[in-house]
């Protein structure tokens, strides 16, 4: 083989260079290297740094030009060259170039650490772990005896030593996640619970359903986050116990639904009012004009009957309208 790459070489830099490659990894291969190992070589090779994700099996590793594991919390940037590990794109390996294009090299690189990582992540990490019903019930029940819980963990490829945290959607049963900087936000009405120890996981499932109760549509009659954590909630989460859901709403939530269903700009108008830092900013949110805005602020006071543009008159706009989420059934 090396024979043989010293003679492409001769003829064509970049074919020599791909067989090297090529002979590189089938080596690693047979020694049966690691996945750091396998990482390791891809960004030597490429004189660039090269970073392995695999969300559902839970390995991030990334390694310097120089062959120093340094990981980032910065999600890999689309226009680096890269090669999926399986169909979905939920795993995959990157070389971090700014270029449009891998060259043939790069290609080759990429190519054969992802096919010798697959091996390594089947040998060792086995296939995913299925999100199962019952495991994830037992991990969130705090009743269950510890042993079971962390043995319901294991089974669904949580590390016991690692923090994860609860996702509860509207529709649907909550979700296991680890606690990533990189993850990608979840999509629809979302309560995300706090970064805790597996065994820790029913608290976060608790604030991930209270956090669930705090967000929104995000249309104009429902107008507010779609996604909220508990853990930036503060001492507003303690409204959730004032407000009970399919209770009697407090006054002013039926103030705020009376002029919401008179005036239809009204809600969305509100919101950015109360969750932008000033009237300027709020006008810009939803494109009006600034005088647009102070005569849609004039008619909204006359329609709920206090002022929205005094500190006090703000918090009471925003404590109406967190006080419209909790309050549904």
């Amino acid at each position: 083989m090396k024979e043989l790459a010293g003679r492409l070489t001769a003829l064509d830099p970049d074919a020599g260079a791909a067989v090297q490659v090529i002979a590189y990894f089938d080596r690693l291969s047979e020694a049966r290297a690691g996945l750091e190992a396998l990482v390791r070589g891809a960004a030597v090779l490429a004189g660039v740094p090269a970073r392995l994700t695999d969300t559902d099996r839970r390995v991030h590793v990334r390694v310097e030009a120089d062959g120093t594991r340094r990981d980032s919390t910065l999600p890999p940037d689309p226009a680096w060259p890269s090669t999926p590990l399986a169909p979905g794109g939920a795993a995959a390996l990157w070389l971090e170039r700014a270029e449009a294009a891998p060259s043939v090299v790069d290609a080759v690189i990429l190519e054969r650490a992802a096919g010798a990582v697959r091996l390594v992540l089947d040998r060792t990490r086995g296939r995913v772990p299925v999100d199962d019903p019952a495991l994830v019930e037992t991990v969130l029940d705090a009743t269950a005896p510890e042993p079971a819980r962390l043995h319901a963990a294991r089974r669904l490829g949580l590390d016991p030593a690692a923090p994860a945290r609860v996702l509860a959607p509207l529709d649907g049963r909550p979700r296991i996640v680890p606690a990533l900087p990189e993850a990608a936000a979840p999509a629809g009405r979302v309560g995300v619970g706090p970064a805790v120890p597996v065994l820790d996981l029913p608290r976060s499932c608790a604030a991930a359903r209270t956090a669930l109760r705090f967000t929104a549509e995000g249309t104009a009659q429902d107008p507010g986050q779609c996604v909220v954590h508990a853990d930036e909630l503060g001492g507003i989460a303690l409204l959730a116990d004032l407000v009970a859901p399919g209770t009697e709403p407090p006054p002013d939530v039926h103030a705020l639904e009376a002029a919401g269903a008179a005036t239809p700009w009204l809600l969305a108008t509100l919101h950015a009012v109360a969750s932008t830092a000033s009237l300027r900013a709020a006008a810009a949110e939803i494109n009006v004009h600034h005088s647009t805005l102070q005569d849609r602020l004039s008619h909204a006071e006359h329609l709920l009957g206090w002022p929205l543009r005094t500190p006090q008159g703000r918090l009471r706009l925003q404590l109406a309208l967190t006080m419209r989420h909790l309050a549904r059934p």
